[in-house]
């Protein structure tokens, strides 16, 4: 967890209008001696009331309007913990590391129209 006042280089992602279920994901040896890519897939912004640690890789998933979901991994970029009165107690970057192709552009209609 990290405060506001940090130097990480935000990316000016998304913010997520949906609800999102995330949990840690194992290492899997391919991943020991390197880090997940996220270059290119983007990534999105959510509010949380308990924080991931920062370069925590997650499983998680979207729930859309129509009923159905996203799954993917994301890895955490930032935590920042957010004033008394917030919609949450922590402003939380996601990167993605792994979605499946046509997903990104499903998450669209719930998707803020710019960072926020």
């Amino acid at each position: 967890m990290t405060g506001g006042n940090n130097n990480v280089e935000r990316k000016p992602y998304p913010r997520l209008q949906a609800p999102i279920y995330f949990t840690r994901a194992g290492f899997s040896w391919r991943f020991w001696k390197r880090a997940p890519t996220r270059d290119g897939l983007g990534g999105v912004r959510i509010f949380a009331d308990e924080p991931p640690r920062q370069g925590d890789s997650l499983h998680a998933e979207i729930f859309l309007l129509d009923g159905t979901s996203v799954t993917c991994r994301v890895v955490v970029d930032w935590v920042d913990e957010l004033p008394q009165g917030a919609p949450g107690h922590y402003d939380v970057g996601l990167a993605f590391t792994a979605i499946r192709p046509g997903d990104r552009e499903r998450l669209g209609p719930v998707l803020a129209p710019g960072p926020t």
